[in-house]
């Protein structure tokens, strides 16, 4: 091949542009796709897998001294990856994209739904609650690290309201938004049990009349500040160790604010282990 103004020509005549040297001297840290929607299948505790739509952002570093990446690698990485998809698979996809575009550092946000079937708690009626749930990893010179972020709705009742008041309780809907590094595999079920545990009472798709009858009962006798939440969640992670870093985050929608209330706690076990 030989050089030319506009870039490289490839044997085949036709240039390669990103391949151009650039004189700028600036890198990027971060070029490639964005939010690029692609079939999935997903392990799942009780089914096996679930076939789910995900969205993709995949970046790598750029050195100084290229004009561009080739994008079109990305997509190349993306659809010989249609097999089941889990942490340790998305690890080598990861790897993979680093290698195929020669770049020290990778980037990969896998975002998509996750389907739930749950049971009332009283007439054991069953319909599928939706998680989003985010597969994220990270490589640099060769070592990958992945997380997992869930964020689990449940419901939330204000213990001052429910000792001031002389009839009822404020509650709401939140947000709790877990994302983890584990150490070996994980379902994702199991991160939402554990959050759904510490909550007032968890949300189902559907319920008949005594099953609401049963969850307003359950949140008011289990009233839980924004504070609580996340302080009984890393309770559980410091607890269990499969987990080796997290942050845990709740946002309480106030049903009686226009605001939310807000708590986050992030802890890195192996980094505190290391500085103790």
């Amino acid at each position: 091949m030989k050089s030319v103004s506009q870039g490289v020509v490839l044997q085949s005549g036709i240039a390669d542009v990103q391949n151009s040297a650039d004189t700028r001297r600036i890198a990027i840290n971060k070029v490639g796709i964005k939010d690029i929607r692609h079939p999935v299948r997903v392990r799942d505790r009780s089914e096996g897998e679930q076939h789910t739509i995900a969205s993709f952002n995949m970046y790598v570093n750029l050195p100084h001294n290229f004009k561009g990446t080739h994008m079109s690698r990305f997509l190349e990485i993306l659809n010989a990856h249609e097999r089941e998809i889990s942490v340790e698979s998305f690890k080598d996809m990861l790897s993979e994209m680093a290698r195929r575009l020669e770049a020290e550092a990778g980037h990969i946000e896998m975002n998509f739904p996750y389907f739930v079937n749950k049971k009332a708690p009283v007439s054991g009626v069953e319909s599928l609650l939706d998680y989003n749930v985010t597969l994220i990893g990270e490589i640099r010179k060769n070592k990958p690290i992945m997380h997992i972020k869930v964020v689990v709705p449940v419901t939330s009742l204000c213990p001052c309201s429910k000792e001031i008041s002389e009839r009822g309780a404020h509650n709401q809907r939140s947000h709790v938004t877990i994302k983890v590094r584990t150490r070996g595999f994980i379902w994702i079920e199991e991160i939402i049990d554990l959050v759904e545990h510490q909550a007032s009472c968890q949300l189902y798709g559907l319920l008949k009349r005594p099953d609401e009858k049963y969850v307003t009962e359950y949140a008011y006798d289990n009233p839980k500040f924004v504070e609580d939440m996340v302080r009984d969640v890393a309770v559980q992670l410091n607890n269990d160790e499969r987990f080796s870093a997290y942050v845990v985050e709740s946002e309480n929608f106030e049903s009686i604010h226009n605001h939310s209330a807000y708590a986050l706690i992030e802890k890195d076990k192996e980094q505190d282990a290391a500085g103790g």
